[in-house]
């Protein structure tokens, strides 16, 4: 017989702002790095070192798995942690689907009024307006899709799976590691990966691979980083860190200022290339542990800036992650048409970055500010009475109002 611990379920858990800070910024580098050669995209991480946005969210988002249902998992709530989590994942499944809908409308809508198909093409959308009703069944099992929306497939199917890795990891945290470290090396050995569409592709984010991400970061959220913190925050770790650090700064350089790939030794460069995004290559995975290391290090729970109003509209927006990332896809493109349409010059570009990023804030604000209303509903239930009472009266109902959750 399983005991259950109520309090798994009533508990409150703390919220680290610290997470929502950094999805916030991971929302903006996003925004950001979807328009074409934009000069304020030079301030996303990917201009720096091996990681992006994609390490930020997906870490992010297994940590908070691990760390909010570990213990309803532990104290036998396994179910409600399944049910909870799938609802997620069909949330983001919808979101997706409206996303993709819109999106290829938003396209079409460009292409017919400024007659110029290269939208269509840039963002691989052109067979969809061409066999719309064979794309959309592809579309609806996650095969197709169209250039930015690579992410949330990778997302709905990591949720999916979630509560098995959250059970798996209360009772064998160190093995189902393991597994999943092994599960990486065969699909990158093997070459696995999930279909896509058109035939002989596949997803862009491969779940086999970037599900370590996810797994190591639950790993971490259910306590066990408390296990080796003494190792990962040791002096020798953060100086090997700091030079890996380095080190990617120096190669990504060389991307940018091709006068520097000369000093790179060619057995570097074989030993090194390619960085595979598709397959969450180590070269990244590392990186992003590495400023993991040293983010966590200066920058505190308690740190008192996290409540201060100079970081609460990043914040406000990593806490509204789901809209605002939709917003984003829309607006990157938006910001592109301008851009290519009318002028690519410095301050075009600047304006229509900053004016993206605003109205991501004003809408994390307005959502924020509608979390805060009351839910209002009623509960109605049936009240029996024995057939005297039913004789001098009506059935009766009870209403109540439960608190807003």
């Amino acid at each position: 017989m399983i005991t259950r611990d109520q309090s798994a379920l009533l508990s409150p858990v703390e919220r680290d702002l610290r997470l929502d800070l950094f999805r916030g910024i991971g929302l903006w580098m996003i925004f950001l790095d979807h328009i074409p050669q934009d000069v304020v995209a030079w301030l996303t991480l990917r201009n720096y070192g091996f990681s992006d946005a994609a390490e930020f969210f997906v870490f992010i988002s297994g940590y908070l798995v691990g760390w909010i249902y570990g213990p309803v998992v532990a104290g036998g709530w396994f179910l409600a942690a399944l049910k909870r989590l799938w609802r997620r994942a069909l949330e983001l499944y919808v979101a997706h689907i409206m996303l993709f809908l819109l999106f290829t409308a938003q396209i079409a809508r460009t292409v017919r009024r400024f007659d110029n198909p290269m939208y269509a093409h840039e963002f691989n959308v052109f067979n969809f307006l061409s066999h719309p009703d064979e794309l959309i069944g592809q579309a609806i099992v996650l095969k197709y899709k169209p250039v930015n929306l690579d992410v949330l497939p990778l997302y709905i199917a990591l949720v999916v799976a979630s509560p098995f890795v959250v059970w798996c990891l209360v009772r064998r945290p160190n093995l189902t590691l393991a597994a999943s470290v092994l599960l990486y090396v065969l699909s990158r050995w093997f070459n696995w990966n999930i279909a896509s569409y058109p035939p002989g592709t596949t997803w862009y984010f491969n779940p086999f691979c970037w599900q370590l991400m996810f797994v190591f970061a639950a790993w971490c959220g259910i306590g066990q980083i408390d296990t080796i913190a003494k190792w990962v925050w040791s002096r020798t770790a953060m100086v090997l860190a700091a030079a890996w650090l380095v080190f990617a700064f120096l190669i990504v350089m060389t991307w940018h200022i091709h006068a520097l790939e000369a000093l790179i030794p060619k057995w570097m460069i074989k030993s090194i290339y390619p960085i595979d995004k598709t397959d969450l290559d180590m070269l990244r995975f590392t990186h992003f542990l590495a400023l993991a290391i040293w983010v966590t290090h200066l920058i505190s729970r308690k740190w008192r800036a996290l409540h201060g109003v100079w970081l609460r509209p990043i914040i406000l927006c990593g806490q509204h992650s789901l809209p605002i990332f939709c917003l984003g896809v829309f607006l990157s493109f938006s910001a592109h048409w301008i851009l290519t349409q009318y002028s690519r010059g410095i301050w075009e570009q600047l304006a229509v970055s900053a004016l993206g990023i605003v109205i991501m804030i004003g809408a994390a604000w307005l959502l924020d500010r509608a979390k805060r209303v009351p839910n209002l509903f009623v509960k109605v239930t049936e009240v029996e009475e024995d057939e005297a009472a039913l004789d001098s009266a009506p059935a009766t109902t009870t209403a109540a109002a439960p608190a807003a959750h």
